[in-house]
């Protein structure tokens, strides 16, 4: 099937998709500031450039978007239904590129929660926050914030 839409018109929407200071991102962000958690943004010195660092606690913080990092199970990851090719190549290289990060940072020592947009989605900012902080004063090391449920070791461990 074919775009529905000029080559142009389809560059600039694109364009126009923010890869950093979006809005699930900036909500975890005022969760951790609320909570007086220090962080630094972006660090492009570790793999993967995490959205959240705290170096202080070994720690990273990734906010996924369901849809480019195609979160299993989640109602908000369709596969577009022009250009399917690119679009399923496109999204497994970022899957792919997800998994290659996260084995180097828990090979260089690093804790990774990796808080997925359809948990923002559903509101209730003080249960992310809650959840957030209890993983950051806990001894798990890597888990998931799927739907502001308990964690989800993404180590299947």
């Amino acid at each position: 099937m074919a775009d529905v839409v000029s080559k142009e018109i389809r560059s600039r929407m694109m364009a126009s998709i923010r890869g950093k200071d979006t809005k699930p991102e900036m909500l975890v962000r005022q969760a951790l500031t609320t909570a007086g958690v220090r962080y630094r943004l972006h660090r492009k010195d570790l793999p993967g450039a995490p959205d959240l660092v705290m170096a202080s606690r070994r720690a990273v913080i990734f906010v996924h978007g369901c849809f480019w990092h195609r979160h299993k199970g989640c109602r908000y990851v369709k596969l577009p239904s022009s250009n399917v090719d690119f679009w399923r190549a496109k999204l497994d290289r970022n899957v792919e590129r997800d998994r290659k990060v996260v084995d180097e940072l828990i090979a260089a020592g690093w804790r990774i929660l990796i808080v997925w947009e359809c948990a923002i989605r559903r509101g209730a900012n003080s249960d992310l926050q809650r959840l957030i902080m209890s993983w950051l004063e806990s001894s798990e090391r890597n888990a998931e914030i799927p739907a502001l449920i308990e964690f989800v070791d993404i180590n299947g461990q």
